[in-house]
């Protein structure tokens, strides 16, 4: 059950995410911050299905969203 409102989670995180790029550009960096959600989710369903080659991906997501972020904020 877990696993599965994670996925969910992640999903509906990334798709805001899409939507807040498309549609709502000056929401900078709310974008951001719904992706490094979404990874977040992700991750976490990744390592407890034990799927490595998808915990690599996240992983680099959540990187370059927290880069963003730091570059935001900096």
């Amino acid at each position: 059950m877990i696993n599965h409102g994670l996925q969910w989670l992640g999903t509906a995180a990334l798709i805001s995410m899409y939507i807040v790029m498309s549609f709502f550009p000056e929401r900078y960096p709310l974008n951001i911050l719904l992706g490094l959600l979404g990874g977040l989710c992700y991750f976490a369903w990744s390592y407890r299905v034990a799927n490595k080659p998808q915990m690599i991906v996240n992983f680099a997501g959540i990187a370059v969203c927290a880069a963003g972020l730091f570059r935001y904020f900096d």
